[in-house]
């Protein structure tokens, strides 16, 4: 699978690099660095170690329009794609090393199922602050070295990925609902699958390793 770089001009549609706020994440990197390596993947939608910088109030008024932010992380090993899942917001990741987007379109949605096949690879070096948009389905990122791992911030709204709300399904798009502000797409493979989630990948489950 080709791998391309988020400064490549193929990156535009799904997200953008974040320039101008270098000193923010000087400030979360180190304590990003603190965290403990899984042996999978674990993912936490609010640290206080990071809500407690000042850096979070620089990525609300800056990232967010002044919006309630959480800042989390996903750290650990993986290679899979397994799902993809998209926002109402724009998601913003901070590695402390390079890692992989498996990145794709939610307007390549047909029928409410995604090809695996639409999927691009792109690396994002460390220390850069990529931002992925609302209409781009992503998921956990995937490391480039397995003895390093991956250690990500994710910066998103607050509340977002946090408990399902009790909602009624009214809507075609009400199934993918998997969390707050949070629509899934598993593959028939996933765990998340077999825990009951909406399969809506069909094709490869990409694996980069």
């Amino acid at each position: 699978m080709t791998v391309f770089s988020v400064f490549d001009e193929s990156f535009r549609p799904y997200g953008q690099v974040v320039t101008g706020l270098e000193e923010a994440c000087a400030q979360i990197l180190p304590v990003l660095a603190e965290v403990d390596l899984p042996a999978g993947t674990a993912y936490v939608p609010e640290d206080p170690n990071l809500q407690r910088l000042p850096a979070a109030d620089v990525l609300s008024d800056h990232c967010f329009g002044g919006m309630p932010v959480q800042l989390g992380w996903c750290c650990g090993h993986n290679t899979k794609l397994n799902c993809l899942e998209y926002h109402r917001d724009s998601e913003f990741n901070l590695g402390t090393g390079d890692f992989i987007l498996l990145l794709a379109r939610e307007d390549e949605i047909a029928d409410g199922v995604l090809d695996t096949a639409k999927v691009k690879a792109f690396r994002v070096p460390a220390g850069v602050l990529v931002e992925v948009y609302a209409t781009t389905l992503h998921y956990a990122p995937c490391h480039t070295d397995a003895a390093e791992g991956f250690r990500v911030l994710v910066a998103l709204p607050k509340g977002t990925n946090t408990d399902r709300p009790d909602v009624p399904a009214l809507t075609p798009e009400d199934k993918r609902l998997w969390a707050r502000n949070k629509w899934l797409l598993a593959h028939p493979d996933s765990s998340e699958a077999a825990d009951g989630a909406c399969i809506g990948l069909q094709g490869e489950n990409i694996d980069i390793a």
